[in-house]
């Protein structure tokens, strides 16, 4: 890798630390989720590795777990530049979303093993005036209806899990039995490439706010 490219950019920091000693090493933490920096691993590791630690979401983040956040990277890895980002979230068509009954899915994972009660889609349905968050519990199916067992914590989100053929067609099912408008999906790729399904769909996206991509481009450019 090294003599066929001029830049190599490792990424994965919630499941592996690098295997490379990095020239900048950048961490991203979760503000909805303070303390998750601090007691698993390899996110802790990677915190104290870190050159950068970008804390996004503070748009929508409790200012009392943004605090939290900041010290505890700050207790484990002084030496690491805190950049404070915006994570504005945007919807293919607004107009889609206001005033309609929507079913929010989520990114798996993230709700799963990652303890998050909602994502960016639960944001987008709120940003955007959806009437109402339809609860998908009553609706799951096979082991969707077991995930709901095992994560209790998640109520009027779906959880995109999709590990193998028989599972996504168990999600398909669970979101076309759903009684809503719209389905908004806030999965990182689109699922209404991969699952068919009879309602419409509105795309959620979020990104870095520009404030922080200059100062994440600046800090890049500095060691290329």
């Amino acid at each position: 890798a090294e003599k066929e490219a001029d830049v190599i950019l490792w990424d994965g920091g919630n499941n592996d630390t690098s295997f490379y000693q990095a020239d900048l090493y950048i961490v991203v933490a979760d503000p909805h989720r303070p303390g998750h920096e601090l007691r698993y691993y390899p996110g802790e590791t990677n915190v104290r590795l870190a050159d950068v630690v970008i804390i996004n979401k503070v748009d929508t983040a409790d200012p009392a777990a943004v605090k939290e956040v900041v010290a505890n990277v700050r207790s484990i890895n002084p030496r690491a530049k805190i950049v404070k980002a915006k994570s504005p979230v945007t919807v293919d068509d607004p107009q889609a979303v206001q005033g309609k009954r929507v079913l929010v899915v989520e990114d798996g994972p993230t709700l799963t093993h990652g303890e998050m009660t909602f994502g960016a889609g639960h944001v987008a349905a709120r940003k955007f005036g959806a009437k109402e968050i339809v609860d998908p519990r009553p609706f799951a199916v096979g082991s969707i209806k077991a995930t709901y067992k095992k994560y209790s914590h998640m109520t009027e989100i779906l959880p995109a899990m999709g590990y193998g053929q028989k599972q996504i067609k168990e999600l398909e099912q669970t979101i076309n039995a759903v009684k809503c408008d719209v389905v908004l999906i806030g999965t990182p790729i689109d699922l209404a490439r991969v699952l068919k399904i009879n309602k419409p769909t509105v795309r959620v996206r979020y990104e870095l706010d520009k404030a922080a991509a200059r100062s994440l481009r600046g800090m890049i450019a500095a060691v290329l």
